[in-house]
């Protein structure tokens, strides 16, 4: 009797309509800030918000331009770095366009707040593609043992 060999499946890589993941970034920072600005009694005016908003978002494209994420958004060798950069510049932005002091408290919210969702929804979204992926049966785990 012959064993047909069955490759092992795929790795999974789902996929994205273009403007998901940048829609949903945006959608992160957007919430940071709306929380921040929430948290802390600030006053609920576009201008203000948009005055908070902006050094973060000129991170998030400058971040996601750099480290080419828009070409594979759902890749960690991308996404780490665009996180890490699109803190680092909405920090400076902040600091030196908005005129406002450097805080390690805020610089640590900012951090743990962005990469936790700006990689959480990644993660997310990697584990319910793994979840669908389809097994392989026993039958084909021991064809593929024995080769």
């Amino acid at each position: 009797m012959t064993t047909v060999e069955r490759p092992n499946p795929a790795p999974v890589r789902p996929r994205l309509r273009p403007w998901v993941a940048p829609a949903v970034d945006l959608a992160v920072v957007v919430a940071f800030v709306a929380i921040g600005r929430r948290s802390h009694g600030e006053a609920n005016d576009a201008s203000g918000f948009a005055t908070t908003l902006w050094p973060f978002v000129a991170g998030l494209t400058l971040a996601t331009l750099a480290t080419r994420l828009f070409v594979a958004p759902l890749d960690w060798r991308r996404a780490v770095p665009a996180w890490l950069a699109t803190v680092a510049v909405g920090l400076a932005l902040r600091i030196g366009a908005g005129g406002r002091e450097f805080k390690v408290s805020f610089a640590i919210v900012a951090t743990a707040f962005l990469g936790l969702f700006l990689l959480g929804w990644r993660a997310a979204v990697l584990a319910i593609a793994r979840r669908r992926q389809p097994r392989a049966t026993a039958a084909q785990k021991s064809a593929n043992a024995s080769t």
